[in-house]
């Protein structure tokens, strides 16, 4: 073909820009728990941090294992900094080290501090004799940190999964889990509480409910957490007129996930009118769904305040640059037949997946990509066929202009495929790859240039 040409590329090429990523968000380490903010016009997003149980620990290796946190920022969801640990076990000083239980966290910003929640199992016993988590705060100057952990846990809480609302009256409240859902006022030091904890009613009485994450619209004050109604959790919400209640259970959030996650956590932030919902998910763990990773997608209201249900999806929420490594195993819709997706590493999962069409006329779209205003004149794919196979991308719908058609060598290994392209056009598009050959063919990533 004229338009076609091969560059040397070998299998180890395989990889990602792990912090540029659809769902899950972040692809170079295990992100649970994802409490997102927004401060000074930017998203962060302040996850636990999984990691498999160290040898010789004597630690669950079924269990959660957690030893510190990081914080990450984004301009866009879709571009995430990874700022790098934030707090570690090893550094609080009421944290028992040996039990790598940094749990959930949540972070507020408050005259100019920001002020960093999270649970730890204490080395010390406190007045009531018990040890058992606490919650602690570190506190910095900069959503990115340093963050200087203060020296004792917050006196009169025994739970986990601290979350924190501002009322806009200047309120500060305090939610957290620990059997029950309990909430408290916070004094204006952020570091004391100001009112006894107590225990929110009406809630389900069967079932493990944790993770509360209070936010307001609309005067309406929603009172979310994850609850095990049958065998793993699912997202539910009550609604009250107050942030202490009485709060009314109203519905479901998000079902149980179809991967079969033992455990989700739940943030919400509003961004240009538009509600986002971030959670986790263990895709990149199929086999241990201790090793969890954060996710975002959409959410909307219905006109009487209630939330609409969201469906998981893998393609999330953003744009993409065309110029950047477009993932399409990041699907938005896909053949019915003929279209499958796979790790690309069962043992490295952060290597990503990969998108398998193996049958003629089997497609996979991939929507908002961002063309910008520059001319764009060739398109890479990173693929593989061992009998060699042809492949067509097409512009907005399934038959849509072809903007590319691209003949693959035979090979079993990863080659990069450079093609020339026409019929683009400046601007946010939508793309279907399309097999045109009995081939099969698996396919890493494209990119514009």
């Amino acid at each position: 073909m004229k338009n076609f040409k091969l560059i040397i590329t070998v299998a180890a090429i395989i990889g990602i820009n792990s912090l540029s990523a659809q769902n899950p968000i972040i692809r170079d380490q295990f992100t649970a728990d994802p409490s997102a903010r927004i401060f000074n016009g930017k998203i962060y997003l302040f996850p636990s941090h999984d990691i498999k149980a160290p040898e010789g620990k004597n630690l669950r290796k079924d269990w959660f294992c957690m030893a510190d946190y990081h914080v990450f920022s984004s301009d866009n969801l879709t571009d995430w900094t990874d700022h790098g640990v934030i707090v570690s076990q090893e550094k609080v000083p009421w944290v028992d080290s040996t039990t790598y239980s940094m749990w959930a966290p949540d972070c507020i910003e408050r005259n100019g501090k920001y002020y960093f929640y999270f649970p730890a199992n204490k080395n010390i016993a406190g007045p009531n004799g018990r040890k058992g988590f606490g919650i602690g705060v570190a506190v910095a100057d900069k959503p990115e940190g340093p963050y200087i952990p203060q020296p004792e846990p917050i006196q009169g809480i025994f739970g986990i999964d601290p979350n924190i609302l501002i009322d806009k009256d200047g309120q500060a409240y305090i939610y957290y889990s620990m059997g029950n859902i309990f909430v408290a006022k916070l004094k204006e030091n952020m570091l004391e509480l100001d009112s006894e904890p107590v225990a929110i009613p009406d809630l389900p009485s069967k079932g493990l409910k944790e993770g509360p994450w209070t936010f307001e619209r609309n005067g309406i004050y929603y009172l979310t957490f994850p609850h095990v109604e049958n065998k793993i959790e699912r997202l539910e919400y009550a609604m009250g007129n107050s942030p202490m209640g009485p709060f009314k259970m109203t519905g479901v959030i998000m079902d149980e996930s179809p991967l079969n996650c033992w455990t989700n956590h739940q943030s919400f932030i509003e961004k240009d009118g538009q509600w986002y919902l971030f959670y986790h998910q263990n895709e990149m763990s199929p086999k241990f769904d201790k090793n969890r990773s954060a996710c975002i997608d959409s959410m909307f209201f219905n006109a009487d305040g209630t939330i609409q249900k969201v469906t998981p999806t893998f393609r999330g929420v953003g744009l993409i640059n065309a110029k950047g490594k477009i993932e399409i195993d990041r699907y938005s819709l896909k053949s019915e037949s003929g279209a499958s997706i796979s790790l690309i590493d069962t043992v490295s999962s952060f290597s990503g997946w990969k998108t398998i069409l193996d049958s003629k006329n089997a497609w996979i779209q991939y929507n908002s990509v961002d063309f910008g205003t520059e001319k764009i004149k060739s398109v890479q794919v990173n693929a593989s066929s061992k009998n060699g196979g042809i492949l067509e991308i097409h512009l907005d719908k399934i038959d849509g202009p072809i903007l590319s058609k691209i003949t693959l060598p035979k090979s079993s290994d990863w080659k990069i495929v450079e093609s020339k392209i026409s019929n683009v056009k400046p601007g946010t598009h939508n793309l279907i790859i399309v097999s045109k050959d009995e081939n099969p063919v698996e396919v890493d990533w494209i990119q514009f240039e």
